[in-house]
């Protein structure tokens, strides 16, 4: 039986094989579509989830490598810093298409949690391994900078 504790809450799955990607856990049996299938290799990062608060890549990590541990998806998303993402991505239009923005907010939400004075180059860095077909990189930029601002001021009032 596969145990998973996703956004805070306790999912038995009797019927997943544990070594099936959380990908396809995610997206197959438990009907939570954010999480997006791009390339199945790792590589453009639709697919960003968190374990234990890190990103990793849902396609490429086995379910039974979340057991024990907490897994967010985007739906799950929260906090001030992913508030504050979340209007930036509005106010600067971020979104095209959409399709890769739960894995650009994954991991844009990891790197201002953990780099709150990271620098825009640090910035690129980090979002590096996230594609965007439809190319909104400069939006992406702008709305990072936003919000690291914000929670910045935030911070110091």
């Amino acid at each position: 039986m596969l145990r998973l504790r996703i956004n805070g809450e306790d999912r038995e799955l009797p019927e997943a094989d544990p070594q099936t990607p959380l990908l396809w856990i995610l997206r197959d049996h438990l009907a939570m579509t954010g999480t997006r299938y791009g390339c199945g290799k790792g590589l453009c990062g639709a697919c960003t989830i968190h374990l234990d608060g890190n990103p990793i890549r849902a396609c490429l990590t086995p379910a039974a490598a979340a057991e024990g541990k907490e897994l967010t998806t985007i739906e799950g998303l929260g906090g001030a810093v992913a508030s504050a993402l979340r209007q930036a991505w509005t106010e600067q239009r971020v979104p095209q298409c959409g399709f890769c923005q739960g894995g650009q907010l994954m991991s844009a939400e990891h790197h201002l949690r953990t780099n709150p004075q990271a620098t825009e180059q640090a910035q690129h860095g980090a979002m590096s391994g996230n594609l965007c077909r439809c190319g909104t990189y400069t939006r992406i930029d702008a709305a990072m900078k936003q919000a690291q601002t914000a929670l910045n001021q935030e911070e110091n009032s």
